[in-house]
């Protein structure tokens, strides 16, 4: 069986690896602890493909540790067994260190076995995850362990390695191999910061290449045509995906409509409507508010409508509306209010509904049970001045005028009618 062009030129040195110079580059903590020779307990946490397993097996290497190997997907609370039974046998006299790839698949029962172990020294636990670990890995474990974050390869970081494979490849190719100019800056740009990824698509752009007057040549369009959508890094329900959502929630509430329109791509190239739809329409209530309250209907038939339509047409309801609220006025005094409200609500500040604000019913007391209620339509302006709020919290105030032109009309307005003075005015 051939070996995976990628895991053959796997480097097996700090300063063969592409990437992560804010961990191993010159004075990088995860650089400065294992070229100490420390044995500690750590977790590698980002997207796949960015160096994680690479630095495992150069960490293994450098100690006298049995290395010992599980993937979570695959492994049993049997197989952790066996490789605690190697511990303090000739089989591992110096310890085991076991790389644990994709911990966040164990549950709290397999992830417990390890403990004891790792409290004594016994194992040195090296786990990797692609999903943010203080979710999926358990408290007990996490505290004895220390979490490096990974990140994605930049394209200029992958090119070496991309090279690195295209000059193997030129070596090995029984037929002259050339490439057009931009193919090696293609394959390592459109694999969205997945190094191996980038490797492996080398490995394919060589295999599918035509022989043309007894030669081989990669050309910039096969390699844009094999690595189509491979930029995009999405899971739906994992990490990437509420980055995602995260990024375009924050967008729109920053008023950058290409920002808000990049993110609202992603989703729209990974199929999924309904991660999208549900931010704009929160978004046109925790950001724009009573500042633009038209906003709201409008959002809601632009989602309704892309749901109707479906994918592709769906793209231009959901563009409109995400530029729509992007570009708005922003107002949270909704948010401000609502939670303030609550605030009052979860503390116990409450009290009973004032007398006049009860439903009507008989008092079995015998007392008067006339409840002194003023109709505010039978005043003028349609407003009398009684009281709402409990006698506990009377003068409470949730709700402050947003400083946009429709709510500052509003509060003008109802000045005028009420007499009150302005907010921080005697």
């Amino acid at each position: 069986m051939q070996r995976p062009l990628a895991d053959e030129i796997r480097p097996r040195s700090l300063d063969e690896v592409v990437g992560q110079k804010h961990l191993i580059g010159s004075g990088g903590m995860l650089r400065r602890l294992i070229e100490s020779g420390t044995s500690a307990n750590m977790i590698f946490y980002g997207p796949s493909g960015t160096g994680k397993t690479t630095i495992a097996n150069i960490i293994a290497a450098r100690t006298n540790k049995t290395l010992h190997k599980l993937n979570a997907t695959t492994a049993s609370l049997s197989d952790v067994k066996d490789i605690i039974a190697d511990v303090g046998t000739f089989m591992a006299p110096g310890g085991v260190l076991l790389y644990l790839d994709e911990i966040q698949y164990f549950n709290k029962k397999q992830q417990q076995s390890l403990l004891e172990f790792m409290e004594n020294g016994s194992i040195t636990l090296i786990a990797s995850t692609t999903e943010n670990p203080y979710f999926y890995v358990y408290g007990a474990l996490l505290s004895r362990s220390t979490v490096f974050e990974f990140k994605s390869v930049p394209p200029e970081e992958t090119l070496p390695a991309v090279l690195r494979a295209l000059n193997i490849l030129k070596e090995r190719s029984e037929l002259p191999l050339t490439w057009e100019d931009g193919v090696p800056e293609q394959l390592a740009t459109s694999c969205g910061g997945d190094v191996r990824k980038s490797i492996n698509a080398c490995e394919l752009l060589y295999a599918s290449a035509e022989p043309k007057r007894g030669k081989l040549k990669l050309t910039r369009e096969d390699a844009l045509q094999l690595a189509q959508r491979s930029a995009m890094r999405y899971d739906k329900g994992g990490d990437a995906m509420y980055d995602c959502a995260s990024a375009l929630m924050k967008s729109l509430r920053g008023s950058d409509p290409d920002a808000a329109l990049h993110y609202l791509a992603r989703f729209l190239e990974a199929g999924d409507l309904i991660t999208p739809c549900r931010r704009l329409l929160c978004s046109a209530s925790e950001d724009v508010g009573l500042a633009y309250p038209q906003a709201v209907a409008i959002v809601k038939a632009c989602v309704d409508t892309a749901m109707q339509l479906g994918l592709p047409e769906a793209q231009l309801p959901l563009a409109q509306a995400a530029i729509l609220l992007a570009t708005a006025p922003k107002s949270n005094s909704v948010v401000e209010a609502i939670g303030a409200a609550r605030a009052d609500v979860k503390a116990g500040r409450t009290g009973d509904v004032p007398r006049q604000l009860q439903n009507v019913h008989a008092d079995t007391t015998g007392m008067d049970n006339r409840q002194n209620y003023k109709y505010p339509h039978d005043y003028p302006n349609h407003y009398v001045a009684q009281q709402y709020l409990p006698d506990a919290i009377k003068d409470a105030r949730y709700y402050r005028y947003g400083d946009n032109k429709t709510e500052q009309a509003a509060a003008r307005y109802w000045e005028k009618i009420k007499h009150t003075p302005k907010e921080g005015e005697a």
